[in-house]
């Protein structure tokens, strides 16, 4: 297969390569049945990279020129009717998909998705206990609230959220030290939503953003995708380390800070008091807006909690998302936002773009919950469950002599595995005796780490379930010795 390449044309490469191979193909030198070359050998022999391969085999693809099939590469599978090529030409997908939006050989999500899979035992999504809130008082009260709002009400709500639900959240946010009335919170259907809209108004290609690291994938994601240029800061076991980030603020100049400040995601770290006060100064000093990301805070097992970094801001840089997805029923999904007013007005403008309502049914199940107390009863029962889980699992960490933090709150350990066990081979070979957990690596934006962790996940599984799926990972390990 004879190649040649004119570096001086405008036409791009991809598409010369691409012509040059259906030329051959039409002409019956490449008759169907013929294996291309690899794209690695193809890109070595011409002297390009290989994703320009790629994309002119997409291209071949789509037009329907060649096959691909795993284990045997690209094959030629041409068709032609009466010496005419058909006029039929598929849309090149690959090509015109962001390279942001594919390409990505296992994510956060599939990750995540494996739990749903029926029989699989998971220890790695960060789920609510399906136990607390019971299907039948559920269904219930629903009843009960469609009985009440009437027609006119019915799958409907505000752009900024319901009512009702966002007075109860502001005399929620009274309990954590946080002042904010109707037009200082929105409501939005989960962080990732929240993370989203944030992003979109406040981020623009090219911004620096600082981020802790480890960090939820889904975090560092939004902030990609935006075109954000992320730079990560170290944690420890009192949260992300200040030490050196008055400089790197100086250095960076970065447009926002993201923290997640209680029960970290994935280390379960607390961001200590000393460390928040020294982050609202840097914000006010250097006029930073800082997201605080919370979805755990009410989980705590050993100590009181402590101050919300928003509730220590006095100059409204602070935004504030909490997430109700650890601590209400799982699948009724909701979280806000807590912002200055501008803020605000904005996201609520992009929910008027973007959605036709936010979730009726959730917003109004919670606010009923919130009113009549159910929620906080509620609140207590999960606090109750979920420390007795991680009394077990990490009794049982203990007794496979591997190392860990005690969490003292949230929904995860990060524990270390014993030396030359890699996380992402161990979670390969846990799934297939049907345990999903998380590696670690996947908590690195820059995939620079975590190798040596995995995170597991004690919300979700019942007891016994939790016993089955650490027997079968203490098994799993006992093979990697």
């Amino acid at each position: 297969m004879k190649i040649q390449i004119d570096r001086e044309s405008k036409t791009p490469v991809y598409l010369e390569i691409a012509t040059q191979i259906k030329k051959q193909i039409l002409t019956g030198n490449l008759p169907d049945g013929v294996v291309l070359p690899s794209e690695r050998t193809l890109a070595e022999n011409l002297g390009v990279h290989r994703n320009t391969i790629t994309r002119a085999y997409n291209e071949l693809k789509t037009e329907g020129y060649i096959s691909a099939s795993q284990g045997v590469s690209y094959t030629v599978s041409h068709q032609v009717q009466d010496g005419k090529e058909f006029k039929g030409k598929k849309v090149n997908w690959a090509n015109m998909i962001k390279q942001q939006y594919q390409d990505m050989s296992m994510t956060f999500d599939d990750l995540f998705e494996r739990y749903g899979e029926e029989g699989i035992l998971s220890l790695g999504g960060g789920i609510s206990s399906p136990r607390v809130y019971d299907a039948k008082e559920i269904s219930k009260t629903l009843g009960e609230i469609i009985a009440e709002e009437g027609k006119s009400q019915y799958f409907y709500s505000p752009y900024q959220g319901d009512e009702t639900l966002i007075k109860r959240i502001s005399s929620f946010l009274s309990t954590k030290g946080i002042k904010a009335n109707k037009s200082q919170i929105q409501i939005l259907s989960e962080t990732n939503q929240a993370l989203d809209f944030l992003v979109t108004i406040l981020i623009r290609p090219g911004d620096t953003v600082m981020m802790e690291e480890p960090v939820s994938p889904d975090a560092y994601r939004a902030m990609e995708l935006a075109g954000a240029r992320i730079i990560t800061i170290p944690i420890d076991d009192d949260g992300m380390i200040t030490a050196t980030l008055e400089a790197e603020i100086q250095k960076e100049k970065p447009a926002l800070i993201y923290v997640n400040s209680s029960y970290h995601d994935p280390t379960g770290a607390i961001l200590s008091l000393k460390r928040r006060k020294e982050l609202v100064d840097f914000s006010s000093r250097y006029r930073i807006p800082i997201i605080e990301d919370d979805a755990a805070s009410e989980l705590n097992y050993e100590m009181d909690a402590l101050p919300t970094i928003k509730s220590m801001d006095r100059d409204e840089n602070v935004i504030y998302i909490y997430s109700f997805s650890l601590t209400f029923a799982p699948g009724l999904s909701l979280a806000f936002v807590v912002g200055p007013k501008k803020v605000i007005r904005s996201l609520s403008y992009l929910v008027s773009v973007r959605l036709v309502a936010i979730d009726w049914v959730t917003q109004k199940l919670l606010a009923k919950y919130m009113s009549d107390g159910t929620y906080y009863r509620k609140l207590e029962e999960f606090r109750k469950e979920y420390r007795k889980k991680r009394d077990l699992m990490c009794a049982r960490l203990d007794d496979m002599g591997l190392e860990y933090v005690k969490p003292k709150g949230g929904v995860y350990v990060w524990v270390k595995l014993p030396k030359g066990v890699d996380s992402k081979e161990l979670m390969d070979e846990c799934y297939k005796r049907r345990l999903t957990l998380l590696s670690g690596n996947v908590f690195y934006p820059k995939n620079n780490g975590g190798r040596d962790h995995i995170r597991l996940n004690y919300s979700y599984e019942e007891i016994d379930k939790i016993e089955e799926g650490l027997t079968v990972l203490k098994e799993v390990l006992a093979h990697k010795k």
